[in-house]
């Protein structure tokens, strides 16, 4: 049988190989480690050894020579003829020296007298520095009977043995000296296996071979290995010799005058570890064997594995298919059979597990009634039956009026059983009238009717059955509830060919019957078209932003009684690319209706503030006004999101003045008060805008914060010739300044007007007698060139009384 590699026999065959293989060589590694490491440790402990016994040997040698020397000092002729000192005595004295020095093999004798002079030499050609190390170990042969020390003659070690002659004082010394030849290295070499070389250095000059055990071959490498080597090295060192790997140890003999002479030992690494081959070889054996073992136990364990998670996969193939009925071997009594009952358990309860979530992903559990996804299903397969016979088939969608409020105030569960309520009176209606009927939920308080095989007058008809049931009030939990509803319908051919358009344009017609209050709307494609426009003006406003199609323009605040410049209120253009400069009553209610008018806000206020910076750096210190919208005030993030604005300009929030309508602050007097006061804290002045025009409460007005008031246009432009709104302009005015609060008046368009404002104490104005909204850029020559009318000359009672 061929196993693939990405098979679960494959992967499980490869991973019992790699392991094996892994913990194989991972222990062929340690052992070979372990071997060099013994090897090593064995070679350092043979060179320790080899020091110890080639130092014994030398000394050994040492003593032998001693031995000879000793013979002769002790002689009574030649001990006569030193203490006699004639000349006589000293051709006896030299023949001594000469024939004990032939029978030790002596290479140099030497006789020293009393007086510390070499009077008698014979063998290696006399050496200062021999000499002088001679003598000065003169005091230690006479003090330990006899002296040895090595010394460097003619670039050869030679082995100096020094015997005092006694009568019975010191009157000589006797000195030998051997040459260490080559028996000494032979001996060396068959004591203790260790391979030894002899090597003299003059100062700073190349290691000079004198005798080794070693091939004359390989000495240059040797030498060469000894010349890269630091000074007095102690621990043992590789080198190369002939290709051979040696591990060595340099032990010094002897230094005179500058002159070095060293021994060698070095223990083949090969040879040290050439009785591990056999071991190794036998490992690699044994490995091959288990290798192959595992290989064929991995097969056999894979295929057992394998077999039956093989057969469980294609029942669950059948099972993705939508056949849970295959048969499941549970025989087994291992971990694979207890895999499969566990599989068999999972696929009886995805069996059952999928009926419910068909029920619960195509019907709503809260009324039992088909979902928005059953009924796309349902009117698809009506229209599938309608395109056949030629029927038309009506879509009604309804919409629950007051929901959300019985939410708010009676709660959620209660808003369940309102909604449990309406599905069990819209099926008892159109079970009764209409049993071909389909009813759903959609979701929310929306339901859908599907009305197979209709006609316009009959739909029209079921669907005042409808709101009728649904006007009756409703009694839950000792409440009655009035709800009623908005309807809308669309029709296939006439509106939409597909579920999805039929749906889409109940729910166009839905709305419009909510905002018209007229009963049940059929859908009119011209419903749509203002639809989509309202889609596309949000679409280009969010444009505008990005693409910085908004302009700031300002219209100039007017101290009343001086005509000096004492601040402006923003007001936004939109420089549209193909409408041209667009107005904001275009586009502001819509920007308020879809909550796009935060999004301005605070495009305003930054650029309200980077103006008001501008102006600043130039000495000119103007209070901006900027209004804001019903959707501002409920936004308990704006105080945060001015105070980013003003920390970014480096502004005062003194420099703002924020304005607000009545209605605005009506819509939800709460929250809005909250927001104003988080505002009045930060130390920005509030303005109450278009004062008049409302229907708040003084109350209220009592209540809130602010600094200013605005009296709307409307009361200002016609005051010169209509005496009641001069004495609406003349009350607000004295309430504003009894309640403490700044005046403004908007809308001055005459000279006259302004003379008039004055008069009644109005403190500030804006209209275009003063100026038109004009560009932000230019404020600042406006303001250069600003010349305000003479002051009047008529008195305040006069002025007022033409009024």
């Amino acid at each position: 049988m061929m196993l693939r590699f990405n098979s679960l026999e494959g992967r499980i065959v490869t991973l019992f190989l790699v392991l094996i293989v892994a913990v194989q060589a991972i222990g062929l590694v340690v052992i070979e480690q372990g071997i060099n490491a013994n090897a090593r440790s064995s070679i350092a402990t043979e060179l320790v050894n080899g020091e110890k016994v080639f130092r014994k040997l030398m000394e050994q040698n040492a003593q032998k020579q001693r031995f000879s020397a000793q013979v002769l000092a002790r002689d009574t002729a030649f001990v006569q003829a030193i203490g006699n000192g004639d000349e006589d005595d000293r051709a006896t004295i030299a023949s001594a020296l000469v024939n004990s020095g032939r029978r030790a093999r002596a290479d140099l004798t030497m006789l020293i007298d009393g007086e510390r002079r070499v009077t008698v030499e014979n063998g290696i050609v006399k050496n200062g520095s021999l000499e002088k190390l001679v003598l000065g170990l003169l005091d230690q042969a006479e003090q330990n009977d006899g002296a040895s020390a090595v010394a460097i003659v003619d670039q050869r070690p030679v082995q100096v043995v020094i015997m005092p002659v006694k009568a019975p004082v010191t009157i000589a010394w006797v000195v030998m000296g051997f040459v260490l030849d080559r028996q000494l290295v032979l001996d060396m070499r068959q004591l203790s296996q260790l391979e030894v070389a002899i090597f003299t250095r003059q100062p700073d000059g190349p290691w000079t071979p004198f005798e080794s055990t070693l091939p004359a071959a390989a000495m240059p490498a040797v030498a060469r290995a000894l010349q890269a080597l630091p000074e007095n090295l102690a621990r043992p060192f590789d080198l190369d010799a002939g290709g051979i790997r040696y591990s060595a140890r340099l032990l010094p003999l002897g230094l005179e005058g500058g002159r070095h002479a060293d021994v060698v030992l070095a223990r083949s690494i090969d040879d040290a570890t050439a009785e591990y081959t056999s071991l190794q070889r036998t490992l690699m054996i044994l490995t091959i064997v288990a290798t192959l073992v595992a290989c064929g136990v991995a097969v056999i364990t894979a295929m057992r594995i394998a077999q039956p998670l093989r057969h469980l996969a294609g029942t669950a193939r059948r099972m993705e298919l939508g056949d849970y009925d295959g048969r499941i071997d549970l025989a087994r009594k291992d971990e694979i059979g207890a895999l499969a009952k566990a599989f068999a358990g999972m696929r009886d309860g995805i069996a059952k597990r999928e009926q419910e979530i068909r029920r619960l992903a195509y019907w709503d559990s809260l009324t039992d009634l088909p979902n928005r996804a059953q009924f796309v299903l349902q009117l698809g397969e009506a229209l599938a039956e309608a395109r056949q016979r030629e029927h038309v088939v009506f879509v009604l969608m309804m919409d629950l009026d007051r929901f959300k409020h019985v939410n708010d105030v009676m709660g959620h569960a209660f808003g369940d059983v309102l909604l449990q309520k309406v599905a069990e009176r819209l099926r008892a209606l159109l079970g009764e009238t209409q049993p071909q009927a389909c009813l759903a939920r959609l979701g929310g308080d929306e339901f859908v009717v599907l009305l197979p095989a209709s006609s316009i007058d009959h739909a029209h008809k079921v669907a005042a059955g409808i709101l009728r049931a649904l006007e009756a009030p409703l009694s839950l939990e000792d409440q009655t509830v009035d709800i009623g509803a908005g309807l809308g319908m669309a029709a296939f051919p006439i509106n939409g060919a597909d579920p999805e358009s039929l749906l889409s344009m109940a729910e166009v017609a839905m709305y419009a019957a909510k905002q018209r209050n007229d009963g049940a709307v059929a859908y009119d494609a011209a419903m749509d078209k203002s639809s989509a426009k309202s889609l596309s003006l949000l679409t280009e406003l969010r444009n505008a932003i990005e693409r910085n199609e908004f302009r700031l323009h300002v219209q100039p605040k007017i101290r009343l009684d001086t005509g000096e410049v004492v601040g402006v209120e923003s007001l936004v253009r939109w420089a549209h690319p193909e409408r041209g400069n667009v107005f904001p009553d275009e586009f502001i209610p819509f920007a308020e209706q879809t909550g796009f008018i935060r999004v301005l806000t605070r495009w305003v206020l930054d650029q309200s503030g980077a103006l008001c910076s501008q102006l600043q750096r130039q000495g000119i210190h103007l209070k901006i006004s900027v209004n804001l919208s019903t959707r501002d005030l409920l936004d308990q993030d704006l105080p945060a999101k001015f105070r980013d604005i003003l920390t970014r300009h480096q502004l005062a929030a003194g420099s703002f003045c924020l304005e607000i309508t009545e209605s605005a602050i009506m819509d939800d007097p709460v929250r809005a008060q909250q927001t104003l006061e988080r505002l009045h804290a930060m130390g920005v002045d509030l303005s109450i805008d278009d004062f008049g025009t409302g229907y708040s409460s003084l109350a209220y007005l009592k209540r809130l914060p602010v600094d200013e008031l605005k009296i709307d246009k409307s009361f200002v432009l016609n005051m010169e010739n209509d005496i009641g709104d001069t004495k609406i302009v003349r009350s607000t005015i004295d309430l504003g300044h009894n309640m403490g609060l700044r005046v403004v008046a908007e809308g001055i368009e005459s000279e006259a007007v302004w003379r008039l404002l004055a008069a009644l104490g109005c403190d500030q104005g804006q209209g275009y007698f003063m100026s038109r909204p004009i560009a932000a850029d230019k404020l600042v020559g406006w303001i250069a060139a600003w010349t305000p009318p003479a002051r009047s000359a008529l008195p305040y009672s006069d002025t007022v009384g033409s009024a």
